[in-house]
């Protein structure tokens, strides 16, 4: 993409402008944002302050005005990492990359040198997280898992989204979930020495120890100081029916919200609106409920069939490990 630009001539923003070396994959919940923080942090890696450019998942695009946090264009995204020096390897952080069908094919494309790093979680305590997540990001609207889950059918077919939910597809709680076809997705495509997979159990249990075996994989100094770093811990929303109605007024949809917003926006400076919606998303969130014990044990009893063909496929006993051996 580059190669067509004479580097002893061309102005300084375009030769430095390079795809990323690597490229965090996912799952969401998974720590991915830890890993990215912790990884942005040596001195030999450049990772942009934007987590997820979300560049290869068009199919995922946020609506707006969420979109316009993210690159559109090839410019817009190479952009992000021009702070790059010459000796730094290039990563970004996009978990709906691995559930994407189509992400892996497109990465190869431009960059099949590219290492992968993918974080898979036990499925059970993954849906939890993961429904909180979606709640407190005006993704999900129903706070009941199990419902929300009998939902996906329906969901699929397009009925019963959420009003102002900005990311639909994510509700296909199941399709996270398909752990191997994933995997076989950038097996296909890039050679198993590109390819490291990471169990988020080893991750949490030895956060250094892990880091420092991605730096090997990179091939960047695994000696540095680290810090380690833990983020996005699990979090509710007392009250998802405000949460959506404040969600409406500061979209301005709706034919009550867009005049409200209107009049809002001409008496408030942009600064003081985007305040008070973060205090109030703050407000709204407390230290989520324990997990209901019958749920995850029905969720174990359907996922435990790709737990096995997970550990298969990769040649490590995750029955055991997550606990799918006490499953009937």
């Amino acid at each position: 993409m580059t190669g067509s630009v004479d580097t002893a001539t061309a102005p300084l923003w375009q030769r430095q402008r390079r795809l990323p070396d690597f490229f965090i994959v996912g799952h969401p919940k998974g720590g991915t944002t830890a890993l990215y923080e912790m990884l942005r942090r040596h001195p030999q890696i450049y990772m942009p302050d934007l987590k997820e450019p979300w560049f290869f998942v068009p199919e995922f695009w946020p609506s707006a005005p969420l979109s316009r946090r993210h690159p559109n264009t090839l410019d817009e995204y190479l952009s992000l990492f021009e702070a790059a020096t010459p000796g730094q390897r290039i990563g970004e952080a996009t978990p709906s990359y691995l559930r994407s069908h189509t992400a892996a094919t497109r990465i190869a494309e431009v960059q099949p040198a590219a290492r992968i790093i993918a974080i898979l979680r036990e499925p059970a305590s993954f849906l939890c997280s993961l429904h909180l997540q979606l709640l407190r990001t005006d993704v999900e609207t129903e706070p009941d898992l199990r419902k929300a889950i009998d939902l996906e059918e329906r969901r699929r077919r397009g009925d019963a989204l959420p009003r102002y939910s900005t990311r639909p597809q994510a509700l296909r709680y199941s399709e996270h979930l398909e752990y191997v076809e994933q995997l076989r997705r950038y097996h296909a495509v890039f050679p198993p020495e590109q390819v490291r997979v990471i169990i988020y159990d080893d991750f949490r249990r030895d956060p250094e120890a892990t880091v420092r075996t991605i730096l090997r994989f990179l091939e960047v100094d695994d000696t540095a100081p680290l810090a380690v770093i833990e983020a996005n811990h699990a979090v509710r929303l007392r009250s998802p029916h405000l949460s959506e109605v404040v969600r409406s007024l500061y979209l301005g949809r709706g034919p009550v919200a867009r005049p409200v917003k209107a009049a809002i926006k001409a008496l408030t400076p942009r600064r003081l609106r985007h305040d008070a919606i973060a205090i109030q998303r703050r407000m709204q969130l407390s230290k989520p409920r324990p997990p209901d014990e019958e749920l995850m044990l029905e969720l174990r009893r359907r996922f435990k069939g790709e737990v096995i063909a997970l550990s298969e496929y990769l040649d490590r006993d995750l029955v055991s490990l997550w606990g799918y051996d006490g499953v009937d």
